[in-house]
């Protein structure tokens, strides 16, 4: 699949698995909405693996599986469109939501006595105007049949070395890119995040983040958490 996505210059598809051999069931099946993922950077090892870097860039929805055509799934798909909502409530929520991120990540610092390493976790807020986005693979899309990978994702358009100790947050003035952002860097279960995945709004989903950092700021204030190494934000976990 990466070979072809490679060869080709096209994006696939993540989904969130719910049963299958990767979570020690036979049958397969996932999530019909999931995430058009566009490879930036890759690397190739002798064994047949790649180290990627890739960008999650729109939500799409499962229309039919495409069975026997590739050694890998393939499904027919629709990208999903954004629908804000009330746009002046979502910059509400986004500008509160940004703020309470920042307690978040102050929480997710370790306290003296805590071994884990600290986590330097830099937010810079964008003040440039005439900025413009890199135009996306999936911009132009409005239905194709893409590759599946069978993991839990979110557009995010901050991804990272998982050698790399050092992230740096940008804040989006878009309340919609913000919504995204944010649900992938909170260090929550895959279900929720799926659940934030899915929102019909940016107003909803910024809500549902909302909800999720006043959870994570109680349970991390109160220390009920044990540092994981594996998180996408080094930090802790729930025990």
């Amino acid at each position: 699949m990466v070979r072809h996505c490679l060869d080709s210059a096209s994006p696939f598809g993540v989904v969130l698995i719910r049963q299958g051999r990767e979570v020690g069931t036979g049958a397969i099946s996932f999530t019909g909405i999931g995430t058009i993922a566009e490879i930036r950077d890759a690397g190739a090892y002798d064994d047949g693996r790649y180290d990627l870097l890739i960008v999650g860039t729109k939500r799409f929805e499962i229309r039919r599986v495409l069975s026997g055509r590739r050694p890998y799934l393939v499904a027919e798909v629709d990208v999903l469109a954004e629908d804000v909502g009330d746009d002046g409530v979502a910059r509400r929520l986004a500008m509160t939501a940004a703020r309470r991120f920042v307690r978040y990540l102050e929480l997710l610092q370790p306290r003296s006595g805590e071994t884990a390493d600290e986590i330097d976790v830099r937010v810079e807020v964008e003040t440039e105007e005439g900025e413009e986005r890199p135009e996306s693979v999936a911009d132009g899309l409005t239905n194709a049949n893409v590759p599946l990978s069978e993991e839990a994702a979110l557009p995010d358009d901050a991804p990272s070395s998982p050698a790399d100790r050092t992230r740096r947050v940008a804040i989006p003035d878009d309340p919609t890119v913000l919504s995204y952002l944010l649900a992938g860097i909170l260090q929550i279960e895959s279900p929720r995040r799926q659940a934030l995945l899915e929102a019909a709004t940016t107003e909803a989903r910024l809500r549902g983040v909302l909800g999720l950092i006043d959870r994570e700021v109680l349970l991390l204030g109160r220390r009920l958490r044990f540092f994981h190494p594996e998180s996408r934000v080094a930090g802790p976990r729930r025990s």
